[in-house]
């Protein structure tokens, strides 16, 4: 059992049999009261998101998770298709679980996988993945009093901004927390 310091932003928690995710956590003082903690929860099996107030004295039941690791194969329909690479059983999981990641996500990238009762609920991808340019436009000279960029189109399909120098079939890094350019990798 979690009481109200141990409950924060990425606890994973269980609230009526279902694993949910803290995606927010204020904590509040009221008056001669107790505090209280204000919680956004997203429920890791319907991707719904509730509100929850917990008092000083509450406690919440720790979701009991297991991790893997699996391999991304494809997207078909609404469903995103992984291999467990343990077993080699594929399974899938829908795409609004999943979330934005799906823009970072290449054949045979490698993902930790959350297990709940036996069923893959979510993915995490690593915090950095090198994806191929497809598209870079030419940079534009004598637009460089600050910081010169331009939007590419890297093999996913996902768009990024970029530094000017950088070309189509270049491979570049990007931080898959905020989705934003990194480096150019050699």
């Amino acid at each position: 059992m979690l009481d109200i310091s141990q409950v924060k932003l990425g606890a994973i928690v269980k609230l009526n049999n279902d694993p949910y995710s803290v995606i927010q956590a204020a904590q509040k003082q009221v008056g001669r009261g107790g505090s209280i903690k204000v919680l956004k929860l997203k429920n890791l099996l319907t991707g719904a998101v509730l509100e929850k107030t917990i008092k000083g004295n509450d406690k919440m039941e720790e979701a009991d998770l297991a991790r893997g690791k699996a391999q991304y194969l494809y997207i078909e329909g609404n469903e995103v298709y992984f291999m467990d690479n343990e077993t080699f059983e594929q399974f899938s999981i829908d795409k609004e679980s999943v979330g934005d990641i799906s823009g970072f996500l290449k054949e045979g990238t490698d993902v930790s996988v959350m297990i709940f009762e036996g069923k893959p609920v979510s993915v995490q991808l690593p915090v950095k993945v090198e994806l191929t340019v497809k598209d870079a436009p030419p940079g534009v000279k004598g637009d460089t009093a600050g910081t010169a960029t331009k939007t590419i189109t890297l093999e996913t399909g996902y768009e990024v901004n970029a530094p000017l120098f950088i070309k189509q079939g270049d491979v570049v890094r990007i931080n898959t927390e905020n989705g934003t350019y990194v480096e150019r990798v050699n």
